[in-house]
């Protein structure tokens, strides 16, 4: 990611960004229960680790890794404190492949929605390079029906399906919500399914 970004989220650890709100987002958890994760995670701009440490305290062997150091290590923090294990990483969205590991699972929890349209196609390639065929991808964005006011860019699915079209192919697709300090009701949000050719 552009430098500017990862200085920009980094300023926002100074305090508590929207974003962080201290448990994992109950759209993760219902993925969760319905079985849609399966051995190896990699949850990607994981931020302060809820999610992370969520699917690790279910016995998910996961890695978070975020471009913001004090959100890494806020995180290594959470699960020393919580006594879960679970590897945080600060590292480059845009270049999972230097992980030099194939995940069966990944998770975008608020990640994809913030990326500049020039970086999208590089992303999937990234994550492609980190799943191994027939990996599963949860992408949990802003949707284009929340309408305008606070928080990211809104998404459709047709610019998640052509951002991914090629290394990956659409499973599944739901209306979902998204929560923050921002919108404490859940912003209308996309959870889309997607696994790895």
């Amino acid at each position: 990611m552009p430098d500017h970004s990862i200085q920009s989220f980094e300023a926002a650890y100074a305090g508590t960004p929207p974003w962080d709100i201290g448990r994992p987002q109950p759209e993760v958890v219902r993925l969760a229960e319905e079985g849609g994760f399966r051995a190896d995670v990699l949850d990607v701009g994981c931020g302060t680790g809820e999610n992370s440490l969520f699917l690790a305290s279910r016995g998910h062997p996961v890695v978070g890794i975020d471009g913001a150091p004090t959100a890494i290590a806020r995180a290594q923090a959470k699960a020393a404190e919580r006594g879960i294990r679970a590897a945080f990483l600060v590292h480059d969205a845009l270049d999972l492949g230097a992980l030099r590991h194939r995940f069966t699972t990944a998770l975008d929890c608020g990640l994809f929605h913030v990326l500049e349209d020039g970086d999208r196609k590089r992303y999937a390639e990234s994550l492609a390079a980190a799943l191994g065929p027939g990996g599963i991808l949860h992408l949990l964005c802003f949707s284009e029906e929340e309408p305008p006011g606070p928080g990211p860019r809104r998404v459709s699915q047709w610019e998640i399906q052509d951002s991914f079209r090629g290394p990956f192919v659409v499973t599944g697709a739901r209306a979902a919500r998204l929560f923050s300090h921002l919108h404490e009701a859940g912003a209308r949000a996309w959870l889309m399914t997607l696994q790895r050719n």
